[in-house]
């Protein structure tokens, strides 16, 4: 089993590797590839559904075993001042874009090209940024500012 220390790594893993699908997707649509398309949106779901589980469950575990909170970023001035934008937007937008990954999905599934198409519009700048800032977040919080131990 992972120790619950190496999941920041693996979700900013995830992440990075949810945008990298998500690109893959967005560039395969502009291209009119609509079945290579499904296969990069649906391996960024999946890819994102294990990002959200192990989030869950490194948070879980930390505050379990060892009654530890969120890992604290202590970095003042102009470095903190960014973090806590970037962690800002990114943690509203994360809740947001759930409902809409679900729906866009969902309307895909059914067929209903043209409303996919018009949430998807949205759903998928949203999602990129959501997965962009993660790894951001985690290289900000974890690599190039950590907390002192």
């Amino acid at each position: 089993m992972l120790p619950l220390s190496q999941f920041p790594a693996l979700n900013a893993t995830l992440n990075s590797l949810t945008s990298l699908l998500l690109l893959g997707g967005f560039i395969a649509i502009l291209r009119g590839h609509k079945n290579v398309h499904r296969a990069f949106m649906i391996s960024a779901f999946i890819t994102s559904a294990v990002f959200l589980a192990c989030y869950l469950t490194y948070h879980f575990g930390m505050h379990y075993y060892y009654g530890k909170g969120v890992t604290k970023f202590t970095t003042p001035g102009w470095p903190r001042t960014i973090y806590l934008t970037i962690l800002f937007t990114h943690t509203i937008l994360a809740m947001i874009v759930l409902p809409m990954i679900l729906r866009t999905f969902y309307l895909a599934l059914k067929e209903r090209f043209d409303e996919h198409k018009q949430l998807a519009r949205w759903t998928w700048p949203v999602w990129m940024y959501v997965s962009v800032t993660g790894v951001i977040v985690y290289l900000m919080l974890y690599q190039l500012y950590p907390p002192a131990s």
